[in-house]
């Protein structure tokens, strides 16, 4: 069975969690970055990996994503936020949008650095005050994605080759 793992990564927080499904998925994995934009079809699956950008996945991610039609697709995010507070539950209801028209098996978020250059822009925009708890959050995020983050994401990899393997 062949599983494409395709993701964007700015900082390299997606990457690393992208590599970490190589490690859980004991079959036949191509691991591509979304600008070598490789075929989907010929996979019995695909694992789109994404950094969230202004709520949704990254645009890189977005133009992506219109070739997967009628496909078993998963999804995995990083994200400054904690992935269990309400804005990382936004993202999952607006990946959920992005994928529709295929069979989304599973999706899976968590924190991640966040590039310096979007903490100045939003120091910048005013629609992100810097308060406290914001500032908080943002070095909390400098040390993700950890050793257990990455132990939950090939949980999730492990769980979403069982439920393919299953369907066969």
């Amino acid at each position: 069975m062949s599983v494409l793992v395709v993701y964007s990564s700015r900082t390299g927080n997606t990457r690393k969690v992208a590599e970490a499904a190589l490690a859980a998925l004991p079959t036949q994995v191509v691991l591509a970055p979304v600008e070598d934009s490789p075929a989907p079809g010929e996979h019995q699956a695909v694992i789109i990996g994404f950094w969230v950008d202004r709520g949704r996945p990254d645009p890189k991610t977005l133009k992506y994503v219109k070739k997967l039609k009628g496909l078993k697709v998963a999804a995995f995010g990083t994200l400054g936020a904690q992935p269990d507070s309400p804005h990382a539950r936004d993202v999952l209801r607006q990946t959920e949008k992005v994928l529709q028209g295929n069979e989304l098996l599973g999706m899976f978020l968590c924190q991640g650095r966040v590039d310096p250059a979007v903490v100045e822009t939003m120091k910048r925009s005013g629609h992100h005050p810097m308060t406290p708890e914001r500032l908080a959050n943002i070095q909390e995020a400098d040390r993700h994605p950890d050793k257990t983050d990455l132990e939950n994401a090939q949980s999730f990899f492990k769980n979403l080759y069982d439920t393919i393997a299953k369907e066969k």
